[in-house]
């Protein structure tokens, strides 16, 4: 019995060697997990004794009033958790960890920055300009260190070894419309006219960044409007891009799976579940009744977050699928507002397409208990999630 139990111990030393990365991955999702359930805990109760809560906007949706004084600002909590679980078993020579703490802590000063001035000052919060030149600033850096200091590599398998070959351009994933691999060079939007064009790619890929992660930490932004939706649906995203994360970080997985292999992407595996660990201590107190809010400090950090982690898995052209109640949210408010300044321009009066936008507050207004929402909307984002993985491995 005993030696069954040194062989079970040495099976699982030669694992954890052989699959470092993975296991630092899980500690720092405990980690990230425990110090998240206890300081949500503390916060709590000691916004409670302070008075410190969400002044809720009268909407006149059902349920709302209840939600006023409810602590706000996890979003705090969350980004400290994940950073100490990322700093303590990850490297902080790696390039693309760096962006992502770097993400994390501008996205989370733009909120914090927001939340500070709802609760002091004025309810609006910060101005949209304010925050709209914090998400273009931090796109460019994005945008500009993936493009400058990217690694292309193609892997071809010769009989039982792998070929790692260098390419030049930027490549990123493009399903089905891809011949090759799924793979799509931003160059060819410049090369089809003038071969010499390849050289300027930057000024393509760039703005795209930019967009991309403007629109996407606006888009989870605004669907913090139920309980324990936004970490609901972000939940599935970070599950799915750890995921291709694994597959894109190893040659043999991304070889066999028509992947683009990225090296030194292991690393933010660690990340990716740290951060995990803290969005599931948040959705512990944050599901109906929610006994806190994430606040803009939590919402824009994790559609930033999001958005920088599929760029650097080269996934970001498959977002509108991936992050699709992210982009409906932002999009219906987008069509709301212009139709209803056409309607006024034309007919002297504003007319709505929804009862109100964002979208998930058109379906209150038809009757729908936010819970419902929560849970149809949480099956939505599986299948969403389940139709990328398709797209990506047929």
């Amino acid at each position: 019995m005993i030696a069954n139990f040194l062989k079970d111990l040495i099976r699982i030393y030669f694992l954890i060697n052989i699959n470092s990365v993975f296991f630092r991955a899980v500690i720092a999702f405990f980690l990230s997990f425990c110090i998240a359930l206890v300081f949500y805990k503390k916060i709590i109760c000691w916004k409670k004794k302070n008075s410190i809560g969400e002044h809720v906007r009268n909407l006149g949706l059902i349920g709302q009033k209840e939600k006023e004084g409810t602590p706000t600002m996890g979003g705090i909590i969350m980004i400290f958790s994940t950073l100490i679980s990322t700093i303590l078993f990850s490297s902080l020579k790696n390039i693309y960890v760096l962006m992502l703490i770097m993400t994390t802590l501008c996205m989370g000063s733009i909120g914090f920055v927001d939340d500070y001035i709802k609760i002091k000052y004025n309810k609006k919060g910060l101005s949209i300009m304010g925050k709209i030149l914090g998400q273009i600033l931090l796109g460019l850096i994005i945008g500009s260190s993936m493009y400058f200091f990217n690694t292309n590599v193609s892997i071809q398998k010769l009989d039982s070894n792998f070929l790692i070959k260098k390419e030049h351009g930027f490549k990123t994933t493009l399903p089905i419309f891809s011949s090759h691999n799924n793979e799509f060079d931003y160059a060819y939007l410049l090369s089809w006219y003038n071969q010499k064009w390849k050289k300027y790619t930057w000024i393509v890929f760039i703005p795209m960044v930019i967009f991309i992660i403007t629109f996407l930490s606006n888009g989870a932004n605004l669907t913090d409007g139920i309980d324990g939706l936004t970490a609901g649906i972000s939940f599935i995203i970070f599950s799915t891009l750890s995921l291709l994360s694994i597959i894109s970080s190893n040659k043999i997985y991304s070889s066999y799976l028509h992947f683009i292999y990225i090296p030194h992407l292991d690393e933010i595996i660690i990340f990716s579940f740290s951060f995990l660990g803290s969005l599931i201590s948040f959705l512990w107190y944050n599901t109906y009744p929610a006994q806190i809010f994430m606040g803009d400090t939590g919402s824009l950090t994790i559609g930033g977050v999001i958005a920088t982690l599929a760029i650097i898995n080269r996934k970001e052209l498959i977002l509108p699928i991936l992050c699709g109640i992210f982009f409906i949210e932002n999009i219906s408010v987008i069509i709301q507002v212009l139709y209803f300044r056409y309607s006024k321009k034309k007919y002297g009066i504003g007319k709505k397409i929804f009862l109100m936008t964002p979208l998930h507050h058109h379906f209150q207004k038809l009757g729908y208990h936010e819970n419902k929402i929560f849970n149809r909307f949480l099956i939505i984002q599986m299948m969403l999630s389940m139709l990328v993985l398709i797209l990506l491995i047929i």
